[in-house]
């Protein structure tokens, strides 16, 4: 028994180690909740992870892909904003269903009906998905760190790993308290955006337009500085829809201490959680469409020839680059660009904290294996900085514009793996919360809650897909020859069959390991009865 025990101990010491718990066990099931309260006392409890949830959708990708859209096109994607915040709104409420009724996450869920093979192909691709996420908040927080210290931009980078200490402070105050500084940021950088739009003065009735698509929203012309309506929606949709978030969110929704044989208790969870996401999410909403307005509103057409956060920043402290005359009077005073520079570094570590997390319950539900979240963060944090540091060095001889437009590109482009990570998890999700053998008759999705999530996933699926080509064109350059650009789209359209092959695979053992989790309940249905 001595052994036994000392054994037991050596192994709680290791850094990586064996998991095939309950999804982050450490915080699941620590956060009480009341029964039988009044409506605002029990949101008010259930609220949190909808905001570490809602971080995705307003991190320094979607930053980028808003504003330059509002700059490009006006107020037209507006409606891409306003559809892709609804189809997230529904496919984050089945990700906490699952998790809250089967009591497994997303990763945990697809492991349990799919082989070792598949599950450890579909843990890699969701980890380059993150991965890629990374890049983005690295170059963000970089960013940010020189504009408000004037800290060169490779010693930035390398400081952006240090964000490790600040994740190992927080996993020792609670899971409560981290829920309430991540709402504590999202409410920063919402002000500041409110703030610099409403003095803008926005055109309101343009924007209101704007929420009702056209044929124009997703049509090829006009090509403005190398993008189009179509292009520029897909970067929305691609920059907004995450399959990290997916996972995060089966994941968190268990964080309440409920009993999960009372299906009235169940049933609570899923209503306040959902209510939870759904405020969080339309507050990321507004944010994206803030940006959107002030990439419209705030710049003159043509004036900002750095696209990048460097552009948008010196933009917000020219005053001649403003359209407002208030907002000129408050730019002199520096006070746009610094709020601006502010909000970034608050996205950036706010993504650090969801980022960390997620990468925990693929790790743990996929592959059954465990790591301090602290050594997590500091491995993935050093490989995604890699890239960046090889684009700052490679670029360190062009002229400032130039290094500026390759580390935007260098985040645009990275958000190519979330075109082939977000099938994975959107269809496993969908297909298990509409089977009655996985929900139970109560908790199955309805049917119009079906009929929409299969539109959405179907339709997410496709734009993905079609936008690829275009997406790695943009490995090439501003300028790509005819020769690369036929070599783009044959990377494209292997990459493209290789993904509906491994979607079909994925499909085919979900359905068969849902057939034989159905006929194992049958068995003991049986066995009872004798």
């Amino acid at each position: 028994m001595a052994d036994r025990n000392d054994t037991n101990k050596h192994r709680s010491h290791k850094l990586i180690s064996y998991a095939n718990g309950r999804s982050l066990e450490e915080i699941n099931g620590t956060v009480k909740v009341p029964q039988g309260k009044g409506f605002w006392r029990t949101l008010l409890a259930y609220s949190g992870p909808g905001a570490l949830v809602a971080v995705g959708y307003m991190d320094p990708g979607n930053w980028s892909t808003s504003i330059t859209g509002g700059q490009d096109f006006g107020y037209l994607l507006m409606s891409v904003i306003l559809m892709s915040s609804l189809i997230a709104m529904l496919l984050q409420y089945m990700a906490a269903k699952l998790g809250i009724v089967t009591q497994m996450d997303l990763a945990q869920a697809i492991r349990a009906r799919t082989s070792k093979t598949l599950g450890i192909i579909l843990w890699l691709l969701t980890e380059l998905a993150i991965m890629a996420t990374d890049i983005a908040e690295v170059i963000g927080a970089a960013i940010a760190l020189y504009l408000l210290f004037g800290i060169p931009l490779m010693i930035a980078v390398f400081i952006t790993v240090l964000d490790v200490l600040v994740l190992l402070l927080l996993t020792k105050i609670g899971f409560r308290k981290i829920e309430a500084i991540v709402v504590c940021l999202i409410i920063v950088i919402l002000l500041v955006f409110v703030y610099q739009v409403s003095l803008s003065n926005p055109n309101i009735s343009e924007m209101m337009k704007g929420f009702i698509p056209t044929a124009g929203t997703f049509a090829s012309h006009p090509v403005v500085a190398g993008d189009t309506p179509l292009s520029g929606a897909l970067g929305i949709i691609g920059a907004t829809v995450m399959p990290h978030n997916l996972y995060l969110h089966s994941a968190i929704s268990q964080t309440r201490d409920i009993d999960h044989n009372n299906e009235d208790e169940v049933a609570q969870n899923v209503r306040f959680t959902t209510w939870d996401s759904n405020i969080q999410l339309s507050a990321a909403f507004v944010v994206n469409a803030l940006l959107l307005v002030m990439g419209v509103a705030v710049f003159k057409t043509g004036s900002v020839d750095d696209p990048s956060f460097f552009g948008l920043y010196k933009a917000l402290s020219d005053s001649s680059m403003l359209s407002n005359p208030v907002l000129i009077s408050v730019a002199k005073s520096g006070a746009l660009s610094t709020l601006f520079a502010v909000a970034l570094l608050a996205s950036g570590q706010n993504s650090t904290i969801t980022g960390t997390l997620t990468g925990q319950v693929i790790m743990e539900g996929f592959v059954h294996m465990k790591m301090p979240l602290w050594l997590r963060r500091l491995v993935t944090r050093l490989i995604s900085v890699v890239p960046v540091l090889i684009c700052v060095a490679m670029t360190s001889g062009q002229s400032t514009i130039d290094e500026h437009r390759a580390l935007n590109d260098l985040m645009n482009n990275s958000q190519v793996f979330l075109a082939f990570a977000l099938p994975f998890s959107m269809l496993p999700l969908l297909m298990m919360t509409d089977s009655s053998v996985e929900m139970g008759d109560r908790f199955k999705n309805s049917t119009w809650v079906k009929a929409l999530g299969w539109i959405s996933v179907i339709g997410l699926t496709y734009l993905n897909m079609i936008g690829l080509p275009r997406s790695i064109e943009g490995f090439f350059g501003a300028n790509p020859t005819t020769n690369e650009l036929a070599t783009a789209d044959h990377i494209a359209y292997v990459l493209i069959v290789l993904v509906l092959a491994l979607l079909a695979w994925t499909i085919i053992e979900l359905y068969r390991g849902n057939k034989r989790h159905e006929a194992e309940i049958a068995a003991t249905l049986d066995e009872d009865a004798k």
